[in-house]
């Protein structure tokens, strides 16, 4: 009998785990999934906690009752990969293993930028990619009284890169509630030129910062944070002081990437964009976070490359060349406050446009077009998350290739 070893049970490890165990033999392959901890985190939930939109117990859940049966699970930290010999090595045992699905994710990694963690930490700067920072924010919001709120993105790549926005725009919403908007000063500060990381969508959303009245900073890229007079600081001292930090800070991979040098500077590994093969060992095969690829860390992202991996690893193991299929395909609702969202659907390729989804002409959910309805399909992706995504259930009606029927193809001028 052969392994097949997963590591990470997150979003990409139990999906794959959901996958794989109804389509390989059992009777030729053991599946065993490895993962450190207990519970199963619905990250995107964490932008609505500091909102009190989203209590804490449904963004989390014990991620052992989302593993199939017929799978082995482990809970134990992986110490190391040796994938010139084939093997994992855990906190107690060692995994032999013919095939290696490596889905460990990405994490926050304040500590690579200095005062990033510093006196302040939790305090008056916060995070919001963890459920501890999203719950230390929310307590901190729920008595804020207002004065100066920057909210920063340290560098890219990062999970959800439209996440960050998605918070200026609930923090603008959240406050008008409050009745305090006029005692808060909102200012989105980004390394990118523009605010957000395609440039059709700038063009066309940029709007939606001026007509709430949030400054933007571009092109900022942090070097410090000054605990004492409370300012970022860029490499070419510029500073921006704040009353209330939310900094998206450094995501990288998870450490035993970099301890099994596996992986680049940021500890992601070099995988091919198209077979999410890894570049360096063909019998490990890498998805979601843990990739280097140049598609978002998210989701919707993980699920597509889930089902294209799934087939990938049935090829492989019959012998048969892998299939080039995965396009950078990412569907993602992008909240905008007062119960609206957009909706962007793009590829490696493709930048996001205009048009209806997901059928053509009908919808009936809108692209590049605010609505309450893409809000409402918004949080309705918790339950689907839950109920579908996590247990292998396609979404119906959206494939894994990107589809462009429905959209209004163009170019920026």
């Amino acid at each position: 009998m052969k392994n097949l070893v997963i590591l990470g049970a997150g979003t990409s490890g139990t999906m794959m785990a959901n996958h794989l165990v109804k389509k390989l033999k059992k009777e030729d392959w053991k599946i065993t999934i490895v993962d450190q901890y207990k519970t199963h985190y619905y990250q995107p939930g964490f932008l609505f906690l500091p909102f009190d939109t989203y209590t804490e117990a449904q963004v989390k859940k014990n991620g052992k009752d989302f593993i199939p049966k017929g799978v082995e699970y482990v809970q134990e930290k992986i110490a190391k990969i040796h994938p010139d010999k084939n093997f994992v090595q855990l906190e107690n045992q060692i995994l032999s293993y013919d095939l290696l699905i490596v889905a460990t994710g990405s994490k926050i990694a304040p500590e690579e930028i200095e005062g990033m963690k510093g006196d302040l930490w939790r305090k008056d700067v916060f995070d919001f990619y963890t459920y501890e920072g999203a719950v230390a924010l929310r307590n901190k919001l729920r008595d804020w009284e207002g004065g100066k709120l920057v909210v920063h993105v340290t560098e890219m790549p990062i999970k959800c890169p439209v996440a960050p926005l998605e918070f200026a725009f609930l923090a603008d919403s959240y406050f008008r509630k409050k009745g305090i908007r006029d005692r808060v000063d909102i200012t989105y500060v980004t390394p990118l030129s523009g605010a957000f990381t395609k440039p059709i969508s700038t063009k066309k959303l940029s709007y939606l910062l001026e007509q709430k009245g949030i400054t933007i900073e571009t092109d900022f890229a942090i070097e410090r944070v000054d605990n004492e007079k409370k300012e970022i600081v860029d490499y070419a001292d510029r500073a921006l002081s704040f009353d209330l930090l939310v900094t998206v800070p450094t995501n990288m991979g998870d450490e035993v990437i970099e301890r099994s040098g596996l992986g680049d500077d940021l500890n992601f590994i070099p995988t091919h964009k198209h077979t999410l093969q890894s570049v360096a060992h063909e019998n490990i095969f890498v998805i979601g976070d843990a990739t280097n690829l140049p598609a978002s860390k998210a989701g919707s992202v993980a699920h597509f490359q889930a089902e294209i991996l799934t087939e990938n690893i049935l090829k492989y193991v019959q012998g048969k060349p892998l299939e080039e299929e995965f396009d950078g395909h990412a569907n993602c609702f992008i909240e905008t406050g007062d119960n609206k969202a957009l909706l962007i659907d793009f590829n490696y390729e493709q930048e996001p446009v205009p048009g209806t989804f997901p059928f053509a002409g009908v919808g009936p959910l809108q692209l590049l077009k605010e609505s309450v309805l893409n809000h409402w399909g918004k949080l309705a992706f918790r339950w689907i998350y839950w109920n579908m995504l996590l247990k292998g259930i396609s979404i119906p009606f959206v494939s894994a290739r990107m589809s462009k029927k429905g959209k209004k193809i163009q170019t920026i001028n």
